[in-house]
């Protein structure tokens, strides 16, 4: 739940509090005033009474606009990771989502969507829209020959619908330009290569493992 400026002003009135502490600073002074005529006592259990109410309803609204921000937080948090693995290779992986169907191996072929980011954060490519959210998956199989390795042993032993975040080390990148996937794109094309020898971050989501028959079939097409 997203806490728009609208909303925070609502539940924290600005003017009004600041309208309150002058109104209390004059009523001090009053205070003072008429302590020469016998009404000290009255008046400042008076001015006392209203800065404890005033503050009462001040803390009120500081706990409801945590209370708001803090839910909102709770609702943005990353999602937890199942497991961490370091791989012999240098490629560190996080299991995100553990997937229910088939297990993918090496050798096969495999239909998968992927998020491509630096080291640093930078959005290089994905295969979804960021604001249609429609999708173009990729099919490749999982060999040395047309994907980068690193990819290889992320996607190995995942289950179809599992994700996986992963931190691939350049040497088991891009090592090839003719190394898949990559974006059609000259621009993105060309930052994923140009930055080669930099450690790539792939957030990747098992779509379907193909049978033989599948692969069979795929072939004649």
């Amino acid at each position: 739940m997203e806490v728009s400026a609208i909303q925070i002003r609502l539940q924290f009135p600005y003017t009004s509090v600041f309208a309150s502490i002058k109104k209390t600073k004059e009523a001090k002074v009053w205070a003072r005033q008429s302590s020469s005529h016998g009404y000290q006592s009255f008046a400042e259990k008076k001015v006392l009474r209203r800065e404890m109410l005033q503050l009462m309803g001040v803390n009120v609204i500081f706990a409801n606009v945590s209370t708001v921000l803090a839910a909102s937080m709770q609702e943005t948090t990353e999602p937890d990771v199942l497991r961490t693995l370091k791989l012999a290779s240098g490629v560190r992986i996080q299991d995100i989502i553990e997937g229910q169907g088939q297990e993918a191996h090496e050798g096969d072929l495999v239909e998968f969507n992927y998020v491509c980011r630096r080291s640093n954060g930078y959005f290089v490519h994905s295969t979804v829209d960021q604001f249609s959210g429609e999708s173009s998956p990729v099919i490749l199989p999982l060999d040395d020959a047309q994907m980068i390795k690193g990819l290889k042993e992320v996607l190995i032993g995942m289950k179809v619908g599992g994700k996986r975040r992963a931190l691939i080390p350049p040497s088991v990148g891009y090592t090839s330009e003719n190394l898949q996937p990559g974006p059609e794109e000259f621009g993105p094309r060309r930052s994923l290569l140009s930055h080669a020898k930099e450690p790539l971050v792939l957030e990747v989501q098992l779509l379907k493992v193909f049978t033989r028959n599948e692969v069979q079939l795929l072939k004649v097409l």
